[in-house]
């Protein structure tokens, strides 16, 4: 073969023959062969083409560079270009022209003309070697399966994701190129693109590959389908492009935006740490553990600066995860103390405040804690746990733990953007444990508080049998202004008293907390509920004068103006009820029967406000009688409109309808009638009447004669021996005798001595003088002056409570041996 023909076999194997229509030219340029694919092509029959000019089928503009190609075709034995051919219609039709020279032995040059159209293509021939160079030469991944599935062709950057050079998956199928992947799921999606037509654009897959069999990648694939001229399926068209940097990207924030949601939702330390556990497992660790100091869990501040003896920090687990149940990495469950070697990485992260990662942990290292699950020093492979992060748990600037992430199902190491990420996640949890840990602390103080403003236990008494039920409207911090008493009065009395001050929280708490201090102060007086109340008013306006010449308000003198308050005493012995209101709401009264009535108290003004002074009511309540003192949290529901009166009745029909001890009736009341976070503080006290029995009460009226002493004396040992305290017949004839003798002394008009045995042995002396006895401390060389000195030294307690009548000095002995 010559180089003529050598070249004319170079130029026929560069042009693509697949679609070209040829034609045949003499020396003339004219068309002397016209075959039914050039017809197809431009639209003429043979007859009107065979012996014409092939420039007169060409555009003008092409047709006179006819001359210049030809010269062309001989200097390069051929030519190759664009174009524009007319066809029979009018239209040009834009085709890629091969033209290449035949010699004749003794004859002039012919030319074999190939017509390819480009169908209106950009100006370049799409030619098979083209085609074979862009893909060849493309970053996508590229491969053609037939309608079997096995491979009939594949570029050569698909190699970069498993399955070895082109050449070698011809004919073979993807689960046989790449076993380890998930070949059945892609295949399925292939079948399904073959079945329907539909192309399928950016289907994600994630898994390992061969060319990184220890790192999770991932890949987003398009489908399409091949089709014959007849648009049967022959094949798949496929393209794989390395998306695993955008879904590690997409995983990250995925994992920042559920640790923002799902930690910190609560203001409690250890279930704040068992969410950053539960957050980064399985999205970033397999195992985690979250270790705080003792002090955090405690809601104490961490000591500042860093640790210097690490022998002695006391670290407790608060959370802990693992993909395997029930965490079998650790043996330290949660609040116990997680104990960690000197100097080990856990301890040197919480002393530098510095993360530490590591990528492949020594599989024959012991692991750091003293405490293994098997109770003996264990590896890291005796664990399965090959690579480590620990991140410091710092928050403004302290640091209240560590965070220790482990990998052990997933063969990946942990990289630089894993630390970045715990890091960044830890840093948000620092922050809510911080906040719990705050709350923690300032709660705690709180209980503290509340738990001293109100009474743990009520006092032993036989007056009154008593409930009560507390439900305050902070639910966080369990602080209210609302309060209730019951305090113990001479004469085997008992005060009840319900008050409630506006505003809640610690400032709410405070002004209440004084309040009842006051209360129990003024009770302790003896007096009457109208001037107990009376002295409260002053004391609430004199404290607001004094703190309000200050731009502070929230004092608690001012959070206490406008509390209101109702003051109850009953006495056992008679069955009277005594009672005063400021501003509060009138209690209900339930009789034996099971009727419920409210008193009619005249409504005295709340205190600190002025106005009309306090009044009180009297009123007899049979033995078995409930009185239900309560806030207006209970009955007013002024959030949702409804009146006091509604209130009031729907608080009858409550206590009307369950009839069961008196603890469970007060809790079953509240329940009925408040909602469990309620729009007000609430405070339900009831109690319900006793009487002491004729048997437990002695009264003898005696004469204003020195002489009726001694008779005092016997009558109240023959009492105390039928009463069986005859140890209690020494003392009581001292203070029978000291007391009925001041009377006789300094008083005038009738006297009545009174014994009453309850809690107490009580003894009492009434006389119509309205002057109060004064304790002396007489010298040893005074004559008198030392009767209540006696009875001061001989008795539990003494005082004077002042009646309309006069006054009544009582003196009481515990009713176990004698206090001497």
């Amino acid at each position: 073969m010559g180089a003529s023909e050598e070249r004319d076999v170079l130029a026929r194997q560069r042009f693509d023959m697949a679609d070209a229509a040829p034609l045949l030219l003499d020396a003339r340029m004219a068309v002397t062969s016209w075959t039914a694919d050039a017809e197809r092509l431009l639209g003429y029959p043979a007859a009107e083409v065979l012996g014409r000019p092939a420039a007169e089928l060409l555009v003008p503009e092409d047709a006179a560079r006819i001359p210049a190609l030809i010269e062309r075709c001989h200097e390069d034995s051929g030519w190759t270009g664009l174009l524009s051919v007319r066809h029979r219609d009018g239209h040009p039709v834009l085709s890629m022209v091969r033209v290449v020279p035949v010699q004749r032995i003794g004859g002039p040059a012919h030319w074999v003309v190939l017509l390819a159209d480009l169908a209106g293509g950009p100006g370049w021939d799409m030619s098979r070697s083209a085609l074979e160079q862009m893909t060849a030469r493309s970053p996508v991944g590229i491969a053609i399966v037939d309608a079997d599935l096995r491979y009939v062709w594949s570029n050569a950057a698909l190699e970069q994701f498993g399955g070895g050079p082109p050449h070698g998956r011809l004919g073979r199928r993807l689960a046989d190129v790449q076993p380890g992947l998930d070949a059945e799921r892609l295949e399925a999606q292939m079948r399904r693109v073959l079945e329907s037509g539909e192309t399928v654009v950016s289907y994600e897959h994630v898994g390992r590959v061969r060319s990184a069999p220890h790192r999770e990648t991932a890949h987003s694939m398009s489908f399409v389908r091949l089709e014959d001229d007849h648009g049967h399926p022959i094949g798949v068209y496929y393209t794989v492009v390395d998306v695993s940097e955008r879904y590690r990207a997409r995983r990250r924030l995925a994992l920042l935006d559920r640790a923002g949601q799902q930690i910190g939702r609560s203001l409690d330390v250890l279930q704040t740490a068992q969410e950053l556990a539960d957050v980064a497992v399985p999205g970033l660790a397999d195992v985690v553990a979250v270790d705080l100091l003792e002090t955090v869990l405690k809601g104490a501040e961490p000591t500042p600066g860093p640790a210097q003896d690490t022998d002695a920090v006391p670290l407790r687990r608060a959370g802990h995860q693992s993909v395997q149940g029930g965490v079998p990495e650790t043996a330290v469950e949660i609040g116990e103390v997680a104990s960690y070697r000197a100097g080990t990485p856990p301890i040197r992260c919480l002393i530098d405040g510095e993360s530490w990662r590591e990528e492949r942990l020594d599989p024959l290292s012991r692991e750091w804690a003293t405490v293994t699950p098997a109770g003996r020093a264990a590896t890291f492979l005796d664990l399965g746990l090959h690579s480590v992060m620990i991140v410091p748990v710092r928050a403004r600037g302290v640091t209240l733990g560590i965070t220790t992430f482990f990998r052990r199902s997933r063969q990946e190491p942990f990289d630089e953007d894993d630390l970045g990420l715990a890091e960044e996640f830890v840093g948000r949890a620092a922050l809510c444990l911080d906040n719990a840990r705050r709350y923690t602390r300032e709660r705690d103080a709180a209980l503290v508080l509340q738990r001293n403003l109100l009474p743990h236990l009520f006092p032993e008494q036989d007056a009154v049998e008593v409930a009560a039920c507390y439900r305050p409207a902070d639910e966080l911090t369990g602080l209210a202004g609302d309060w209730f008493d019951v305090i113990p009065l001479s004469g085997a009395r008992v005060a009840l008293v319900v008050g409630e001050v506006a505003g809640h929280g610690i400032d709410g708490a405070a002004a209440m907390g004084r309040l009842r201090a006051a209360v129990q102060t003024l009770a302790d007086l003896d007096l009457t509920p109208e001037e107990v109340l009376a002295h409260l008013d002053d004391l609430v306006s004199r404290a607001a004068r004094e703190e309000g010449s200050g731009a502070d308000t929230r004092t608690s003198g001012m959070q206490a103006v406008g509390a209101t308050c109702l003051y109850v005493v009953y006495d056992p012995v008679s069955g009277l009820c005594c009672m005063a209101n400021a501003g509060h709401p009138a209690p209900a009264i339930v009789t034996p029967e099971g009727t419920v009535t409210f008193t009619e108290l005249p409504d005295g003004p709340a205190l600190g406000v002025g106005g009309l002074p306090f009044e009180s009511v009297e009123l007899a309540l049979a033995e078995g009688s409930v009185l239900a003192l309560h806030t207006d949290g209970l009955i007013a529901t002024a959030r949702t409109g409804r009146d006091p009166e509604a209130g009031r009745e729907r608080l009858r029909r409550a206590l009307e309808a369950h009839g069961q001890p008196l603890d469970g009736l007060c809790r079953t009341i509240v329940d009925d009638l408040v909602p469990t976070r309620p729009y007000d503080d609430v405070a339900l006290l009831m109690a319900r009447t006793r009487r002491l029995g004729a048997e437990q009460v002695a009264t003898w009226d005696l004469r204003s004669d020195p002489a009726v002493v001694a008779e005092a004396r016997k009558a109240t040992t023959q009492q105390l021996s039928v009463w069986g305290l005859d140890e209690l017949a020494f003392t009581t004839e001292l203070v029978v005798s000291e007391l009925v003798t001041n009377a006789i002394r300094y008083a005038a008009g009738p006297i009545r001595l009174r014994l009453i045995t309850e809690q107490a042995l009580i003894c009492e002396v009434f006389d119509c003088g309205a002057t109060a006895p004064h304790l002396r401390h007489p010298k040893t060389t005074d004559e008198g002056g030392r009767g209540l000195f006696l009875i001061s030294q001989f008795t539990q307690r003494w005082g004077t409570r002042y009646t309309p009548e006069g006054k009544i000095i009582w003196a009481e002995q515990p009713l176990t041996e004698p206090v001497i």
